[in-house]
């Protein structure tokens, strides 16, 4: 696992060929990547939230109640995981359009591993400052993409030219689920699940 990140994140276009070399995945593989991987942000933000807080302006540091919060990181969590499986069915899906015949394991590779820099962006939420948190986030969000561009026609063993058009459609998927999950947050705040903070 360590070998793959690392790979990804020092020579992606390497660690791509290594992981379609493997050949056909096991759907356990990919989807355990996810759920080790998606713990450290889930584990980060608990912690900066409830230990360490943030502020806003010259104001007072907020922090969130533990329960509160516990509440709150278990839906981000699953969410992050869900949201990568459905990703990775959809590019399974989306793959006869683009000239491919991808297993939903490989589709779930290729949104997981693509999605391992947002995954280690996300310890940020150890220490929890606003305009660093924005800029590591921007970063991650672009390089991620960029291993999608990259890894979509390794993995699904299409010209580039098609694997350029079928990245852009998970992109505007990715985009699609951005604002389910922006909506689905309102919806959970307005039930209950809304942070609550200490005094």
């Amino acid at each position: 696992m360590i070998g793959n990140i690392l790979g990804l994140l020092i020579k992606p276009k390497t660690q791509w060929q290594r992981i379609a070399d493997r050949g056909e995945q096991s759907l356990v593989f990919p989807v355990v990547y996810v759920i080790v991987l998606a713990l450290l942000p889930a584990l980060a933000w608990f912690y900066g939230t409830t230990k360490i807080g943030w502020t806003v302006g010259d104001g007072d540091i907020i922090k969130m109640t533990p329960d509160s919060a516990a509440v709150i990181i278990v839906l981000f969590y699953l969410t992050m995981v869900a949201s990568v499986c459905v990703i990775g069915y959809m590019i399974h899906w989306m793959s006869k359009t683009y000239g491919s015949d991808a297993s939903t394991a490989s589709g779930i590779a290729v949104a997981g591993f693509s999605a391992t820099p947002l995954f280690i962006a996300g310890a940020i939420g150890f220490f929890p400052i606003f305009w660093v948190a924005l800029l590591i986030s921007v970063a991650a969000v672009s390089y991620a993409v960029y291993l999608l561009y990259l890894g979509i026609p390794i993995m699904m063993k299409i010209p580039e030219e098609r694997g350029f058009l079928f990245a852009s459609a998970v992109v505007a998927f990715c985009l699609v689920i951005l604002m389910m999950i922006m909506g689905g947050t309102v919806i959970l705040w307005d039930m209950g699940a809304a942070p609550s903070f200490t005094d």
